[in-house]
């Protein structure tokens, strides 16, 4: 299991919200650089970087931090927030990215999306299934929509989707442990590599995500406000 450290970006900043509310965000770092600089000192290959002010916006917003950490190290990058056009995704990947996470688009406009799929191939495209209540969220998670999880990821694996990213919402920041029974049924009823995210709080929680049989887990909080040492991911890996 793919072990992803993630670094969420506010006013160029390293951030992290609560249950994705702007109005609790909390300063980590003052330069996401420092912060990727020293994941990969750990031995780290994987980073999400997430563009929260893109994510809210009508576009991306912080493509020249991503530039940066992709110059200055040999991280993989996946980056998620603000993608939602052509342009868009063109400065993404010319900016460094070596995969691009589409939720709020593949949700609002599934042609567009699937044209990605198709010109990028579904090594390059994961699809963001991001949720609360089971639905699906959109917009920097400030949009409730009727879709439910299983039938929007169910959808796009029918169209070549290979790789999902999902968050339960309700667990994001809370440092409450994962939403493992849901993560189980998304692997019971589809075949696509399954990335948790959000509410990993410690080693133990890891551990379980691997043993369910995730493919990968994005960590944040828990590494920012020391539940987790990096020394323990680095053996983990």
């Amino acid at each position: 299991m793919k072990i992803i450290p993630a670094i969420d970006i506010i006013g160029g900043k390293c951030v992290r919200l609560t249950k994705g509310d702007y109005t609790q965000m909390k300063v980590y770092n003052e330069d996401p650089l420092e912060v990727a600089k020293m994941f990969e000192s750990y031995g780290i290959e994987y980073l999400h970087l997430v563009d929260l002010d893109g994510a809210k916006s009508k576009g991306i917003v912080n493509y020249k931090i991503l530039e940066r950490i992709a110059i200055q190290t040999s991280l993989n990058i996946d980056f998620g927030g603000g993608i939602k056009s052509d342009e868009d995704i063109r400065i993404a990947f010319e900016s460094g990215a070596k995969q691009v996470t589409g939720g709020s688009i593949a949700l609002k406009n599934r042609d567009r999306f699937l044209s990605w799929l198709d010109r990028y191939g579904a090594e390059r495209i994961i699809l963001g299934a991001d949720c609360k209540n089971r639905m699906i969220s959109s917009n920097g998670w400030l949009e409730d929509s009727g879709t439910d999880v299983m039938d929007f990821i169910q959808s796009y694996e029918a169209e070549g989707i290979q790789t999902v990213i999902s968050t339960d919402i309700s667990k994001d920041g809370m440092l409450e442990g994962p939403s493992v029974e849901l993560y189980k049924e998304i692997m019971e009823n589809s075949k696509v590599d399954l990335i948790a995210s959000g509410g990993v709080s410690d080693m133990d929680d890891l551990v379980t995500l691997r043993e369910i049989g995730c493919s990968g887990a994005i960590v944040g909080k828990a590494i920012y406000e020391g539940r987790i040492q990096m020394n323990e991911i680095a053996e983990l890996c």
